[in-house]
């Protein structure tokens, strides 16, 4: 028991650590005027691995270099959540059967929204998983989540809705103090992928607690997504998903 306990709180130790980078990398990145965004590596390809080095906008979310309790060890194998680090209101076990449809999809994340005093708005499939936006009772837009197809595990999605978000992710001071309009987080989001010599546009912005989720399109067609944090700017791309599939609706 000792050890396992050493070992859980040298975990969440690294996960502190984790969104204390995340907050200056964000604040290193914060623009003003005509400047540019902070560079970083090439853009991901759909399909590409969840954590693969130098994927994000913000070049922090390589887990691989964090040790024992980070990584796949944590998120659990190929993109899913671990049961160590993401329970309470962050994560929910699912029954072990997988889920196919969007239907499944949408039933495993209304038990978790339930759980949050949320509703489940829109639903994607991709080709490594589920995503569903929360909505608030009064329909303001919550927080995202996945949904694990191999056996219904559900959680906050790993990202800016686990590290950016001000009302349910991890750093969250039940305020939000956006700097960056809608309009503003669009522009950001099309130079990000302009300056990669990505051919992806980037859709209207979806404001979320401190920060944005655009969709990427490729000829008018949903291909991925992209956050673009509220305050600074700063932009993270959604490498964790796959393929996209299909989408549900209210």
């Amino acid at each position: 028991m000792r050890s396992r306990s050493r070992r859980t709180a040298a975990a969440l130790a690294a996960l502190a650590l984790v969104g204390t980078l995340a907050i200056g990398c964000a604040a290193e990145d914060s623009t003003s005027g005509g400047a540019s965004l902070r560079p970083a590596a090439a853009l991901s390809p759909s399909g590409s691995d969840c954590w693969r080095s130098g994927t994000s906008g913000d070049d922090w979310d390589n887990w691989d270099d964090w040790g024992p309790g980070m990584g796949p060890g944590m998120m659990g194998g190929d993109c899913s959540w671990g049961t160590g680090m993401m329970g309470g209101r962050y994560w929910q076990r699912g029954d072990g059967t997988p889920v196919k449809t969007l239907d499944q999809a949408r039933q495993r994340a209304d038990a978790f929204a339930y759980r949050l005093d949320l509703r489940v708005g829109e639903i994607m499939q991709f080709s490594k998983n589920f995503y569903a936006e929360l909505e608030t009772p009064s329909g303001k837009l919550a927080t995202e989540i996945l949904v694990d197809p191999a056996d219904g595990d559900t959680g906050i999605e790993y990202g800016p809705a686990m590290m950016w978000n001000t009302d349910y992710g991890m750093h969250h001071r039940g305020q939000t103090q956006a700097r960056i309009s809608p309009e503003q987080a669009q522009d950001r989001a099309q130079r990000w992928l302009r300056d990669r010599g990505s051919d992806l546009t980037a859709d209207e912005a979806e404001a979320f607690p401190g920060y944005y989720t655009l969709h990427t399109l490729r000829s008018g067609k949903i291909n991925g997504m992209l956050s673009v944090n509220a305050s600074t700017g700063a932009v993270w791309d959604h490498t964790w998903h796959g393929t996209y599939i299909a989408t549900s609706e209210h």
